[in-house]
């Protein structure tokens, strides 16, 4: 390996450790500027190359979480979203060639709109390991109320490519005091909830687990230390911990132990299931049984970890010898609303994966969800790369809605995030617990959760379509 791609890789790992569970996030703004130096030099003649190695130095230990899920997801992944922004690159040094200004200008659109692709594809995105959470808890975090992580991508690639900083940044701050008064949210009430993490080891798969049911089990003396009248509005439980691979989840002895508890605290309790649905597939959902045994809402996930929930190309990845035996069966497709009704709350919902998605959060909230409940499943991975990212994600999910984020989880991290961005009650890994806290209940609507991706996704494809124009011109007058 020559001494310039192990420069950039180099420069790549930096933007990766930013990101929890290793960063700092002024990482990011050195990695990204040290990029920007490298791709405007007048010696670089390969600026696609010079991009996918800094993008490979940034992925392949962000995405490490894939390799004890499915090897050939993981290589996929990082060569697919190396060639995405070495493809921008490429294209920055076509549309900036009119000056070295024009070029760091045309570097910050296009690896912006880069970060916007691999939000929704493949497989409907991977927004993992982004610019984004690395700043969960910094500055630019405070973007995400008016224009979500694509503001905050745009943000940390101006600040850390222009030449202009001081003017990049007085232009964000002018962007934040005038659009803050065009939405906020306000408390209008509150409501006490009680998050169990059941605890145990890390790297455990239900497929292989010989005992299926020990999460559950553990979840359910976890909640037999929660003691009647303490105010508690429900109680909920994490993602998967009800799992039933060959029966439907209504009518089970686990249905009637979440029963008895439900009656004996005389509140809901909210299980995150997974039961069978036919003999290729399987249904993940979040489910409130009442006190009484009824369950009275339901939402199915939507959107399923590729590779984690389900294969995408089955057949032709099981043609070439690769073992799928960990996710034997496909996860379906929920089709109800996001949000669930509980004791006369609306609670917007977002399973596991979908908590990575603004637009996911914002479909409960857009309906009338007043806190956001986000019960994800990590057991599963060894390292704690997906659970730190999963709260810094979370953090951001909860300033882009104004809304209070409830993160539960079996093994970890289980936590309450408020409007800004602050955690409470963090769980360790591992760890059986009970957290509980009185929420706040709010209403209105920021400007992110009214407007979503869509115009700055707009703003930046405009704003590459005015660099083309100039790149022409400048063309012309070359040939002139």
């Amino acid at each position: 390996m020559t001494t310039s791609r192990l420069r950039l890789l180099l420069t790549g790992a930096l933007v990766a450790f930013s990101l929890p569970p290793w960063g700092w996030w002024p990482l990011a703004l050195v990695g990204c500027a040290a990029y920007a130096r490298s791709a405007v030099s007048p010696r670089n003649n390969r600026p696609f190359r010079t991009a996918a190695w800094w993008s490979l130095g940034w992925f392949v230990p962000s995405f490490a979480w894939m390799w004890w899920l499915n090897v050939p997801g993981y290589v996929l992944v990082c060569v697919l979203f190396a060639a995405m922004h070495g493809t921008a690159g490429a294209v920055a040094s076509v549309v900036g060639r009119e000056s070295p200004a024009h070029h760091r200008l045309a570097l910050v659109v296009s690896h912006s709109l880069a970060e916007a692709l691999r939000m929704s594809f493949p497989f409907g995105g991977v927004p993992f390991a982004t610019l984004a959470i690395s700043q969960a808890q910094s500055p630019f975090a405070r973007l995400a109320p008016v224009g979500g992580v694509i503001l905050i991508t745009v943000a940390v690639l101006a600040v850390s490519m222009s030449t202009h900083r001081l003017r990049v940044v007085a232009a964000l701050v002018a962007v934040v005091v005038v659009a803050s008064p065009f939405g906020h949210t306000h408390a209008d009430g509150s409501a006490r909830f009680a998050l169990v993490q059941g605890g145990g080891e890390q790297g455990t798969h239900a497929v292989t687990d010989r005992d299926p049911q020990r999460a559950f089990k553990a979840h359910l003396a976890a909640t037999r230390t929660i003691m009647p009248g303490r105010g508690l509005v429900a109680v909920v439980w994490p993602e998967n911990v009800a799992n039933l691979s060959k029966r439907r989840f209504a009518g089970s002895m686990l249905h009637r132990d979440i029963t008895a508890e439900a009656s004996r605290l005389g509140v809901p309790v909210l299980v995150g299931i997974t039961e069978d649905a036919g003999p290729k597939n399987f249904a993940n959902a979040q489910v409130v049984v009442e006190p009484d045994g009824r369950i009275s809402d339901r939402y199915d996930k939507k959107l399923r970890v590729p590779f984690g929930e389900w294969i995408p190309w089955r057949s032709a990845v099981e043609s070439l010898g690769v073992s799928t035996a960990l996710i034997p069966r496909d996860a379906v497709i929920g089709r109800t609303p996001a949000h669930l009704d509980v004791a006369g709350t609306r609670v917007a919902v977002a399973i596991s994966w979908e908590g990575f998605f603004g637009s996911r959060v914002n479909e409960g909230v857009a309906r009338g969800g007043r806190v956001v409940l986000n019960p994800s499943n990590g057991s599963s991975y060894t390292l704690s790369l997906v659970q730190s990212q999963q709260v810094a994600s979370s953090r951001l999910r909860a300033r882009e809605q104004g809304r209070t984020v409830m993160q539960v989880t079996p093994t970890g991290y289980s936590a309450f995030i408020t409007p800004d961005g602050n955690v409470h009650g963090r769980t360790r890994i591992g760890e059986q617990r009970v957290i509980e806290r009185e929420v706040e209940l709010r209403s209105g609507r920021t400007v992110y959760s009214r407007t979503g991706n869509a115009p700055y996704i707009w703003a930046l494809l405009v704003a590459l379509a005015l660099l083309v124009q100039g790149a022409r011109r400048a063309n012309r007058r070359g040939r002139s």
